[in-house]
């Protein structure tokens, strides 16, 4: 049993009890903060460690998300909440037609009261390879919705707008061939995008992209948090208001089951029909921002409002700039550079914890940066260092020149790399949200254990090191890996040639074993 700390009762008004239920400060928030507290200690604790619960292998791809194991490309379900996984549910075998494409975990907004009971609960929306969308029941698997989107277009990827209230469709992308480019023939459309609200599953626009409008060279189109990324191939990036082209170009408001005149009064979402396009852009709408970048492409972020980009030219390969969004005004120490030779490239994002810090993580070291600068002040921001992790690895470079015993000089042609498997190397960096922790992969080899994997946990505030988990399975770094740490969860997904496997770390008291 848990005792809860009680205060004593005192006056406030309701705007100071608004004011704390916003900042999370309330009753329920602190009941919160007081069990991820209790959690993290616990299991930052001595006598506790992550250990074997599961394994698997499949010839398919494999996914956690939620708690959640999903095997056979979605069709079957293992919870994850208990010391061992335990089946939920196992759906009949779809055809190659039929084959889930790709999926979103749904998860509706607790304070809100929704018009179906379905809609309270985790879903999955899943679109299939013949462009079906559908609404699963997230616990048994039972189709709650479906929606047909075109007999036209073919759609491939579904993604998040603002998480959890407005997702997006995407066909792909119509590249025109070499030959219908020669005689004048090439499609105008490039790609369509159809834009869903969740709660209740309801259209919002179909539109469609095309050269006249946006130009020539596009080769990727995405939609964040309002706003419509069209990528170039001349390595550029301009910036779109989607509530702008909304107000501006659509031409009918269509609901999903009801006749539209787009369709000659024929039914939105069903078969053959699907969504009519109601948003017909006619020009080129206000671009809100436009830069040259290198294929790794632009982030946003910071406080104030920053982006981070690599420069198209040569010269500023493996550089990343943080310049400001307001006037691209480039930060004092703007200009990082991980200066290290490795096979895989460095890595930067903004931070998670929505902090506004930046991880810049190369093979030997992890930087944790933050911008400082006013939001109206004519000074350039700063960007400096908030705290570093670096490996436990001889800092001094092994020579290049080396005697043999009968006095000969050999020069070593090649340098060896930064992120050579014998050197400690950071392969990833994971943010725990709700335990406030990085974890962070290291892995070695030598010649006794080759592909020698653990996983570093650190104070996300400090970079503290706080905890080591030692991983028993091999890392190859030939084959791609996903690391999920998910509070008293580990997940490590490995995808090699022939398979995937998939290896579930629980946390316990007792050693660690394999599974018999």
């Amino acid at each position: 049993m848990m005792a809860l700390y009680w205060r004593k009762k005192q006056k406030v008004n309701a705007a100071e009890v608004l004011s704390w239920r916003e900042r999370g400060i309330g009753d329920g928030g602190t009941l919160t903060r007081l069990n991820t507290k209790v959690l993290r200690a616990i299991l930052l604790g001595d006598n506790r460690n992550f250990c074997v619960a599961w394994g698997n292998t499949s010839k398919s791809a494999i996914f956690y998300e939620n708690g959640k194991i999903y095997l056979e490309n979605y069709l079957e379900c293992l919870s994850c909440v208990h010391s061992k996984p335990h089946a939920l549910y196992k759906l009949p075998k779809r055809s190659k037609k039929e084959k889930f494409q790709d999926t979103l975990l749904c998860q509706s907004p607790l304070e809100t009261t929704l018009a179906s009971p379905s809609d309270q609960k985790p879903s999955l929306l899943c679109l299939t390879a013949n462009n079906w969308l559908y609404r699963l029941a997230d616990s048994t698997g039972q189709e709650l919705e479906r929606v047909f989107l075109s007999s036209k277009h073919k759609f491939g990827y579904i993604n998040w707008d603002v998480s959890q209230e407005l997702f997006y469709v995407k066909s792909i992308l119509n590249k025109s061939t070499s030959l219908q480019q020669q005689a004048g023939t090439a499609q105008n459309a490039v790609m369509h995008l159809a834009i869903f609200q969740v709660f209740p599953l309801q259209i919002v626009a179909m539109m469609e992209i095309n050269k006249q409008v946006f130009g020539n060279g596009i080769t990727d189109v995405d939609l964040s948090q309002g706003v419509l990324a069209v990528s170039y191939s001349k390595k550029a990036l301009k910036l779109f208001s989607f509530e702008h082209i909304l107000q501006k170009y659509l031409v009918e408001k269509i609901t999903l089951g009801k006749p539209s005149s787009l369709l000659n009064g024929k039914t939105v979402g069903d078969v053959p029909f699907g969504i009519p396009t109601n948003i017909h852009i006619t020009d080129c709408p206000p671009v809100l921002f436009e830069v040259s970048c290198s294929s790794n492409g632009v982030q946003f972020g910071g406080f104030p409002w920053h982006y981070i980009h690599t420069p198209p030219k040569k010269c500023h390969q493996g550089t990343h700039h943080f310049r400001s969004l307001k006037d691209s005004t480039l930060a004092i120490n703007g200009i990082q550079n991980m200066d290290c030779c490795a096979l895989e490239s460095d890595m930067i994002f903004f931070h998670p914890d929505e902090s506004g810090r930046i991880i810049h993580m190369g093979p030997s070291t992890i930087n944790v940066l933050k911008i400082l600068g006013e939001r109206n002040s004519e000074l350039p921001s700063k960007v400096i260092e908030d705290f570093s992790i670096v490996t436990q690895r001889n800092e001094i470079p092994s020579s290049q020149i080396t005697v043999t015993s009968s006095g000969r000089t050999v020069k070593r042609r090649f340098q060896q790399l930064d992120d050579d498997c014998f050197y400690e190397t950071f392969r990833t960096v994971i943010y725990e949200d709700e335990l406030d922790l990085l974890a962070v992969v290291v892995t070695t080899s030598s010649q006794e254990r080759e592909g020698h994997v653990r996983i570093q946990l650190h104070d996300n505030q400090s970079g503290q090191l706080l905890k080591t988990v030692e991983l028993l399975e091999p890392w190859d770094e030939t084959f791609r890996h996903d690391l999920i740490f998910d509070k008293d969860t580990i997940a490590h997904i490995v995808h090699r040639n022939s398979d995937v496997g998939c290896y579930l770390y629980k946390l316990k008291t007792d050693a660690r074993s394999f599974p018999k």
